[in-house]
């Protein structure tokens, strides 16, 4: 079968850096064909040289398309022809409608003057191809994650498109919308659409893979065929690290302690409708040396109540009390709840964890600027001794810590971030999906990471939508549902079906 897709000898340099050297690629009409590699691989400069983010001219080699030689010079050129991308963080306009955003620059109208009600009629019927049964006036800032991926897609749709690329399509989903999002990919198959997926979960990418390409440090590997069933992730994460992996989760010694941390009837209401409970109640502990998971669907309060306690940073705060040895604390700004010793790692972390503009050793002080002034005044010496110190024991790749953090990969602004926390030298530290959008190889060094905290005393709150990994590295798990807590376990005795169980058990209670 003649491919639909050819990508040939790709080489792309950046300054200091050669991110691919003779890449080879190619994609079957009606193919779904995964791109899988650590952070740093290669993977997204791939997809934006084949895009036209990368312009011919700006790097070496071909793109054959459907035959022909392409050479693009924006993203416009290569859409013209079908190939629609659709990054990781989504391009949609919140306070536009769903119709608005899927026509936004392609309006259907005369003159000048947009017709709404063929707008409105050609955007039920995309949205009826996606499954999304939604108002096409409907805001997209108010729909979830999931739902606005989709409108994704139909965008897409609009464009008539033949080849999708999808860069970690279910990283901020949950495991349903994961699923239906994939059994979506499955019937664009049968529709003639050839997919382009990007993904670090290799069961949703030996789930759904025709064929599976490898990349490692910007050069093709080998690529795996799944004609004959399943790829066997193991060899997967061989290609994509250069090694075995053994075990997905570093081995620990676990020495648990007194209590260290404890929060007593922790209550917050929605910061915008009055009366609405997003925690409610909460009571926690954690040990020192203890790492402790928080379950829960997507929409049971995990992250509203994390912030909420870390500086009352979401909600208005009701009641409750935080202890930390013992002692009361005052959590009730961001800079009080670092002074007492907790830190914060959030779920966001290119908008919350990280000044992006800026590079990492301006990140990596960042929370304790005391540590690193005299008299008030920064000590640059100081500064780049403390990134450099934490660039090499985090082992961050990058060219020097003077580069800017837009430009590290997923994995490394995870270490950037953590790197930042540590220096305020916490006795408590949420992490809030700290591995989300990361390589297996990245995530197997921040469990290390994980590991060495509780290791010297500390505690961490682990709250993850990977369930795998909280019974992996957690030592006990709490369950949240629609802001509560409803059951606690050991992890050893866990499992997803006992979770699952929990949270159901609530709901029919609560009826």
């Amino acid at each position: 079968m003649t491919p639909i897709l050819e990508m040939r000898h790709i080489t792309k340099t950046f300054p200091g850096v050669k991110a691919l050297s003779d890449v080879n690629l190619d994609v079957l009409p009606a193919e779904i064909h995964a791109l899988v590699g650590e952070n740093g691989a290669g993977k997204s400069t791939l997809m934006k040289v084949l895009s036209g983010v990368y312009p011919h001219g700006d790097y070496e080699g071909d793109i054959v398309y459907e035959g022909e030689v392409r050479r693009f010079s924006s993203i416009a050129d290569s859409e013209k022809i079908g190939i629609i991308i659709i990054h990781q963080e989504l391009a949609l306009v919140p306070l536009l409608s769903i119709a608005e955003n899927i026509f936004l620059g392609a309006e259907p109208g005369r003159w000048g003057v947009v017709d709404h009600y063929e707008e409105a009629r050609r955007t039920v019927e995309l949205l009826r191809k996606v499954g999304l049964r939604e108002h096409p006036s409907r805001l997209v800032g108010d729909l979830g994650v999931g739902k606005q991926q989709l409108v994704e897609i139909a965008k897409a749709l609009s464009k008539e498109v033949k080849l999708l690329i999808l860069d970690e399509p279910t990283a901020s989903l949950n495991e349903a919308d994961s699923n239906a999002l994939l059994d979506l990919l499955l019937e664009f198959k049968t529709q003639g659409i050839a997919s382009i997926l990007i993904s670090h979960k290799l069961n949703e990418v030996s789930r759904v893979a025709d064929r599976i390409t490898i990349l490692r440090d910007g050069t093709t590997v080998e690529t795996l065929d799944c004609s004959a069933g399943r790829a066997d992730e193991d060899r997967i994460i061989r290609g994509m690290v250069g090694r075995e992996l053994t075990d997905r989760y570093p081995k620990r010694d676990v020495t648990i302690g007194d209590v260290l941390f404890r929060v007593k009837g922790w209550t917050v209401d929605d910061p915008v409708i009055p009366g609405r409970r997003i925690a409610k109640n909460i009571e926690i502990e954690v040990k020192k040396g203890e790492v402790v998971g928080i379950a829960g669907l997507m929409g049971a309060g995990r992250t509203e109540f994390a912030m909420s306690l870390f500086g009352r940073s979401y909600g208005r705060f009701v009641s409750g009390r935080a202890e930390l040895s013992g002692r009361e604390i005052d959590v009730s700004t961001v800079s009080k709840a670092v002074d007492a010793g907790i830190a914060y790692g959030t779920e966001d972390r290119k908008t919350y964890g990280l000044v992006l503009g800026q590079d990492i050793r301006e990140n990596t002080v960042m929370s304790n600027m005391k540590g690193v002034s005299r008299r008030g005044v920064l000590d640059d010496v100081a500064v780049i001794g403390v990134a450099e110190e934490f660039r090499k024991s985090m082992r961050i790749r990058c060219r020097n810590i003077f580069q800017e953090t837009l430009d590290l990969s997923g994995g490394n602004q995870q270490k950037v971030v953590l790197a930042k926390w540590l220096f305020a030298d916490p006795q408590l530290l949420i992490l809030d999906e700290p591995t989300r959008g990361i390589d297996v190889g990245a995530k197997y060094e921040i469990y290390g990471i994980i590991n060495k905290l509780v290791a010297e005393g500390r505690g961490v709150i682990l709250i993850s939508s990977e369930m795998p990994e909280l019974l992996g590295v957690a030592d006990r798990i709490y369950v949240m549902d629609e802001g509560a807590v409803v059951a606690e376990m050991p992890a050893r005795e866990a499992s997803q079906e006992k979770i699952m169980r929990a949270i159901m058990s609530s709901r029919e209670l609560a009826r």
